[in-house]
């Protein structure tokens, strides 16, 4: 029976995908931060991830361009935010996940924090933090950048030890230093600033900066999930609950401020999409593309059935439910891919989507190869045919 809802299929899904995710070709972005608007923010845990999800979607600029967004003009900027997770996010956004999101995960850091204090037993409490954090943002004015163990050596009181679990089995010493670092980061009071090594290194220095504009939390929450619902939908109130980390509460506050249209599915049940968002996505010229492991393009669903076949699951997931590096042909994950250790990108399909898809495919690892360099990247999470590639 006809529910009088306007449809869309799994055909203009992945056309959605395809260009608003800026993968097509024709609809590459000219700047990272253009190209992480799209996708609303990036996975940045893994810090080779940001290049190469940016690297797919610019349609031009070598992996100086993406540092230079970074650390230079800083039109991004890595942030705690939804999942616990760091992501990069540009700065006209930034406001809006930090009232969203980031101030809860930094409240609750720190009274994680003073918890372990108090635990400890050696009367370390919140006026010795509130000293400690004010020490180290001193050191960095100095320093003018400094690495976690640069600012250690120069603050007295982030070389303190502590004891997680006195009496437990899991009892352990442990160091402030980089919890107080972590804690003034989801503060944003410092930030990521280049790293010891190349592109692919997570060994950040640290900058003292300011703390976002306040934005209220309600109209945040609204913002953001209108972007992500123009970046996603058609999608459901779970995808959008599992994709920020919000309570119920939060979601359905955020979804009714910005009011959405429900549409149906073909493959069955219904889903949101922005108000007005309603008619079919023009197909895109088609496109092949190799995105790196916890790309938003993979990530950006609870439910990933219109454009992961179930059976592929086993060889691209982790142990952990983290997707691995993926290869895709007009919105559909039809493989994955690596790098060898000499420098060789290597990929395969599992299944069999044609003679075009297999040499679009390689000619966007061509691609991908130039733009690698010497560069070596290794994904955080192995998954098992990425495992099986580099074997």
């Amino acid at each position: 029976m006809s529910t009088g809802l306007p449809v869309i299929t799994t055909a203009e899904r992945r056309h959605r995908l395809g260009r608003r995710h800026r993968l097509a070709p024709s609809v590459r972005a000219a700047a990272p931060a253009q190209a992480a608007d799209a996708v609303v923010a990036l996975h940045a845990t893994d810090a080779a991830t940001v290049f190469l999800s940016l690297r797919a979607r610019l349609a031009d600029g070598a992996p100086a361009a993406v540092e230079q967004a970074l650390y230079g003009d800083v039109s991004l900027v890595r942030m705690l935010s939804m999942r616990n997770t760091l992501f990069a996010v540009s700065t006209e956004l930034a406001p809006y996940v930090d009232s969203s999101t980031a101030r809860g995960i930094a409240a609750k850091e720190r009274r994680t924090l003073l918890k372990h204090l108090a635990d400890d037993g050696q009367g370390l409490d919140a006026d010795w933090l509130e000293r400690a954090e004010a020490a180290a943002l001193e050191a960095l004015d100095a320093l003018g950048a400094a690495t976690g163990s640069q600012l250690s050596a120069a603050v007295p009181a982030l070389r303190q030890k502590i004891t997680i679990g006195r009496g437990k089995k899991y009892e352990a010493e442990t160091g402030v230093a980089t919890r107080v670092i972590r804690l003034l980061a989801a503060d944003g009071r410092i930030r990521r600033d280049r790293p010891r090594g190349t592109w692919t290194s997570s060994q950040f220095r640290w900058v003292h900066t300011q703390p976002w504009s306040a934005v209220p939390a309600a109209e945040a929450r609204a913002e953001l999930a209108r972007r992500w619902l123009h970046a996603y939908g058609p999608a459901t109130e779970a995808d959008l609950k599992w994709w920020t980390g919000w309570s119920l509460t939060d979601v359905r506050k955020a979804l009714a401020a910005v009011g959405p249209e429900q549409v149906r599915l073909d493959g069955g049940g219904t889903a949101l999409v922005c108000p007005g968002d309603t008619g079919p996505e023009p197909a895109p010229e088609p496109w092949a593309a190799l995105l790196p492991g916890l790309d938003p393009s993979a990530m950006g669903w609870a439910d990933r059935g219109f454009h992961l076949d179930p059976a592929h699951r086993p060889a691209l997931f982790d142990y952990a439910g983290n997707i691995g590096p993926t290869v895709w042909w007009n919105g559909e994950i039809v493989g994955g891919w690596a790098q060898r250790s000499d420098g060789e990108i290597v990929w395969r399909l599992l299944g069999d989507p044609g003679r075009a898809a297999e040499e679009a495919v390689a000619a966007e690892a061509a691609r991908l190869t130039d733009w690698v360099g010497d560069a070596r990247v290794t994904p955080r999470f192995r998954t098992p045919l990425e495992r099986e590639l580099v074997a």
